[in-house]
């Protein structure tokens, strides 16, 4: 073989590795925006848990620095758990740059994750009997971060005492009797504790006035244990509840006589509130019309201020098939996400018209709308196009099947075709959003070729998958898939050395 031969081939050979690491590395970042370990309409828990199990250790193994960089995507919390879990069990890194580098991610996600998720990666490790030096010192730096001991002993009281048994953290006295002495309820004291929080929870085990100044989850036993009617105890704990849990909980006390929860619909995020208002029946959602309406336009107006984008003439193909009301697991989920992200794109473009699949009445407001019939985005993809938009977001779960695999076709044609031969028709960017994963191909589920495809977990996150999109397109390199990572990373942890690639 001649030298020139050679070097052709070593050239060509270069250039496929590094497509194929793109395309994993895209791949799995995909997957992170829309997998969790749940149920799907088309999927089920067990073929979902081994697929993107399965994914996280390919990358990982392969592809260590830039899994662990992944953490500052912007994926879901399920994957960023799930890759801590990982880099934990599988040890420190020897490169001690990399070793730095992966510490300090892993404790500014833990810092970043709700609580309650960070519990219960504790107790995965606990299970799973990750117990090297490198856990212990990742657990007892969040442990000492955490500013509420105490709250989150009563809060979070059987995952954090696991935690601090499995890495041996010390305690000051009267904390460690709380978790370990009185965790047998024979030993119940009634002399008082010097913890004001502590105290009010021993309190509450005699007296059912205590039971107000302790966290919702923690009351909610103690009032069933004192008898306390379901009214009479939201009404009084409803000064303790976070924001989340009075979303949560609307739908109960609209349902408990008595109960009502004074609350601003507005301030939940868009996803939520779409959740929340889907879980309404259509009487309730017709008497309360204007209110829903507002709330979701102020929703919308809090997102955009946190992840500013300003967007021209846009068109959203949204999918309310069969399909889009989810799982028992995640009722209504694909549909809440596509509800929610018309009214943020409406709100960050400058024209904005909406197509749902099927064609609704013009004029009704979107929650009005049921999911029903087949997945047919062809026709309103062809009426996105008519209209002239300069971007075009599909919201689908990407089983297209009335008629099956027609809409990239659609868009092959538009952009082969028709603006080839007129000069004035610019091919607009059409991207697909899908919140669903795929365990069958390990991502999103794709529409076709013409396409790009990328995962959406919540409608908050619209922002970042438009910046991830050009990697999913194949436009991009490698080389920026990795300053893309690198930039992220820089602004998780607070540099301001790089800039945006």
């Amino acid at each position: 073989m001649s030298h020139q031969v050679r070097n052709s081939f070593d050239e060509h050979y270069e250039h496929l590795r590094k497509k194929c690491e793109r395309e994993d590395l895209v791949m799995f970042v995909n997957a992170c925006f829309a997998a969790t370990r749940q149920n799907d309409f088309y999927t089920d828990q067990y073929k979902t848990s081994v697929s993107i199990d399965f994914l996280h250790l390919y990358v990982m193994t392969n592809y260590r620095r830039l899994y662990a960089r992944t953490l500052a995507a912007g994926i879901n919390h399920f994957n960023q758990s799930l890759i801590i879990l990982n880099l934990l069990q599988a040890g420190a890194p020897a490169h001690p740059e990399q070793r730095f580098e992966e510490g300090e991610l892993i404790a500014a996600t833990l810092r970043s994750l709700p609580a309650n998720r960070v519990y219960k990666l504790f107790a995965s490790l606990q299970k799973k009997r990750v117990n090297n030096r490198r856990t212990r010192a990742v657990v007892k730096r969040y442990l000492q971060w955490r500013t509420e001991p105490a709250f989150d002993a009563i809060k979070y009281r059987n995952k954090y005492r696991s935690a601090i048994c499995h890495v041996h953290a010390k305690l000051d006295d009267e904390l460690g009797k709380f978790l370990f002495d009185m965790a047998n309820k024979k030993k119940q004291t009634s002399q008082s504790l010097q913890t004001e929080l502590l105290d009010k929870y021993r309190q509450a085990y005699y007296s059912e006035s205590a039971i107000y100044e302790l966290p919702f989850t923690i009351a909610e036993s103690l009032a069933e244990k004192h008898s306390v009617p379901r009214d009479v105890f939201l009404r009084k704990i409803e000064h303790k509840m976070t924001t989340a849990e009075k979303l949560r909980y609307q739908t109960t006390a609209s349902r408990t006589k008595g109960a009502r929860l004074d609350y601003d619909l507005s301030r939940a995020s868009l996803t939520k509130l779409a959740l929340y208002v889907l879980s309404l029946n259509e009487s309730e959602r017709l008497d309360r019309t204007d209110d829903l309406h507002a709330a979701f336009e102020r929703s919308a107006q809090r997102a955009l201020s946190r992840s500013p984008m300003s967007l021209g003439r846009v068109a959203a193909v949204l999918d309310r098939s069969r399909s889009a009301t989810g799982s028992r697991g995640k009722r209504n989920r694909p549909f809440a996400v596509a509800l929610a992200s018309s009214y943020l794109l409406r709100e960050a473009s400058t024209e904005y018209r909406s197509f749902w699949t099927p064609s609704t009445e013009e004029n009704c407001f979107e929650f009005y709308i049921q999911p029903a019939g087949q997945t047919a985005l062809a026709d309103p993809l062809i009426d996105a196009l008519e209209w002239n938009p300069d971007l075009v977001v599909i919201v689908s779960d990407g089983y297209e099947n009335d008629p099956p695999m027609i809409v990239d076709q659609v868009a092959q044609v538009y952009r082969d075709k028709i603006c080839k031969n007129n000069p004035t028709e610019i091919f607009p960017e059409i991207i697909h959003m899908n919140p669903v994963f795929d365990s069958d191909h390990y991502a999103p589920r794709q529409l076709g070729q013409t396409i790009a495809t990328v995962g959406l977990r919540d409608a908050e996150d619209i922002a970042t998958m438009l910046g991830f999109a050009k990697f999913t397109a194949g436009t991009s390199s490698l080389a920026e898939l990795e300053r893309y990572l690198a930039y992220r990373v820089s602004m998780k942890l607070g540099r301001n050395e790089l800039q945006h690639p």
